[in-house]
């Protein structure tokens, strides 16, 4: 902004850019205006004439009369200019702006107090201590690589529906979401996961986190006990508690769920909370008896399943065993998706389908929470996934990610060889590696200190656990992974000391 100072009706210095993409009579009314606006000049004090404020800064006359009558028009000043030309005694932005008022000082003993729902999942956030930002730094855990999108198709399927839309199209949709998208996710479900479901028991909502978050408040009352893996997934139990749910931890092997070990903990749980197709964080599969345990307790006790099939797409050898809602004949289960996972996170566009007796209810919630989700967004999407788009990307990913993954395991054999393990795995956007000789809180605070993020598994887990990391790799190119993997290193050494 030009500086202005003034001394009686004579202006010391109004700074003019020649340089600036700004005309010469526009900085002159921006520096005026400013002047005015912060009281350097007073109102109902004459401003100099344009002949006396042009020889001061060495413009022409006519650039001053330019900005004086645009300042008259807008309100700033009155008068007909030369040296009748005053500011006005109640400047435009001075009326519709609220008086400037101190800093309040904190109360001391407030009553302000946010809810025990809130608190726990307040709770939860500041564990997780979650990095959001992008682009993503080594070795954040569940970030796609966006790098990988294709932007210029999605830009091409955008301008078209946009150039397209009616005012019907700019109204309020349905709480259960667009009906072609709908359509498109049940043929993608009933063909790549086993899902067997109608359109009508889809919904479509803010990404995995927003589909949790309305299945547990449209099945969990307050207190109510629900299973959580352990160690597992944050968001969940962020989820929940913000629904008033007890949390019973049920600890994990390399079968997946110990349900056995639930029945013994709460045998009278409401609800189970488990990723069976890979594990978040250990990555194992719930075994075919362990879920047929599951949904056995589900179904005599009257209780309810949430699964969440976070990036069940991202396999490069082997096909995941199917969904287990398509093995549930009681309608026990609530299955969680998300594209934020193979697309790109800010598109938060997830799904949840429901049981069919649920639906009338699920509708209400979701009118509730939010109405529904943006509609342009959505129909874009479904072009994306009828047009074959979808399953071509999710194919080159795979790809991408297995050669990624593998640059991953190279150099920690190389660099880290003694100190970190990864156990073999063929999926997912991130690994969980076992520390040796220190604990995974030191690792992680001593990896954070070399700008590296990883997770340690102890923040993940009630119970005691076996040191380990959480490294992401997805979202990295194979450069950013290399030069990753020797700061790690570096971390991990200053740690355990020389060798």
């Amino acid at each position: 902004m030009p500086l202005l100072r003034v001394h009686g009706d004579r202006i010391l210095s109004l700074a003019i850019d020649p340089g600036s993409e700004q005309p010469v009579y526009r900085q002159v009314y921006l520096g005026v205006r400013h002047a005015i606006l912060n009281a350097v000049v007073e109102p109902g004090s004459r401003l100099p004439s344009t002949r006396a404020l042009a020889s001061d800064i060495g413009v022409s006359r006519n650039t001053v009369v330019m900005a004086y009558e645009q300042l008259r028009a807008e309100g700033y000043t009155v008068g007909r200019g030369g040296s009748d030309t005053r500011v006005a005694n109640e400047v435009p932005d001075r009326v519709m702006q609220a008086a400037p008022t101190r800093p309040r000082p904190r109360a001391q003993g407030s009553i302000a107090r946010p809810s025990t729902a809130a608190r726990a999942m307040e709770e939860t956030y500041r564990s997780m201590a979650p990095r959001l930002e992008m682009p993503p730094r080594a070795f954040r855990a569940g970030v796609p690589a966006t790098d990988l999108f294709p932007y210029a198709l999605w830009g091409r399927l955008l301008a078209r529906r946009w150039s397209r839309i009616t005012t019907r199209d700019l109204g309020y949709g349905t709480p259960q979401g667009h009906l072609r998208l709908r359509e498109a996710i049940a043929g993608y479900l009933a063909a790549a996961r086993g899902v067997i479901c109608d359109v009508e028991q889809i919904f479509i909502v803010g990404g995995a986190q927003g589909a949790l978050s309305v299945a547990a408040r449209l099945i969990l009352d307050p207190g109510d006990k629900v299973w959580v893996e352990d160690p597992g997934y944050h968001g969940a139990r962020g989820a929940l508690r913000g629904a008033g749910a007890t949390l019973v931890p049920v600890p994990v092997d390399d079968s997946g769920l110990r349900v056995d070990e639930g029945i013994r903990l709460a045998r009278d749980a409401r609800a189970a909370f488990v990723t069976p197709s890979r594990q978040l964080p250990l990555s194992v599969t719930l075994s075919k008896e362990r879920r047929a345990a599951l949904l056995a307790w589900a179904a005599k006790q009257k209780s309810w399943i949430i699964e969440d099939d976070y990036d069940s797409e991202i396999r490069f050898a082997s096909r995941p065993l199917p969904a287990m809602q398509g093995d549930d004949p009681h309608g026990c289960v609530l299955y969680c998706g998300t594209f934020s996972k193979t697309l790109f996170p800010a598109l938060r566009i997830g799904y949840l389908v429901v049981p069919p007796d649920l639906v009338p209810a699920a509708t209400a919630v979701r009118h509730m929470q939010d109405v529904h989700s943006p509609t342009l967004e959505q129909v874009v999407l479904a072009d994306f996934i009828e047009g074959g788009h979808f399953e071509r990307h999710v194919r080159r990913v795979r790809q991408v990610y297995l050669e990624r993954q593998q640059v991953l395991r190279d150099g920690v054999k190389r660099h880290l060889r003694g100190v970190l393990e990864i156990p073999p795995g063929e999926a997912g956007l991130f690994v969980t590696a076992w520390l040796h000789g220190m604990t995974d809180i030191a690792a992680a605070d001593a990896a954070a200190k070399e700008g590296v993020d990883v997770v340690p598994l102890s923040r993940m887990s009630e119970g005691p656990i076996a040191p380990g990391l959480v490294l992401g790799y997805a979202g990295l190119n194979t450069t950013d992974i290399a030069e990753g993997v020797q700061r790690l290193a570096k971390a991990l050494s200053s740690v355990r000391g020389p060798r």
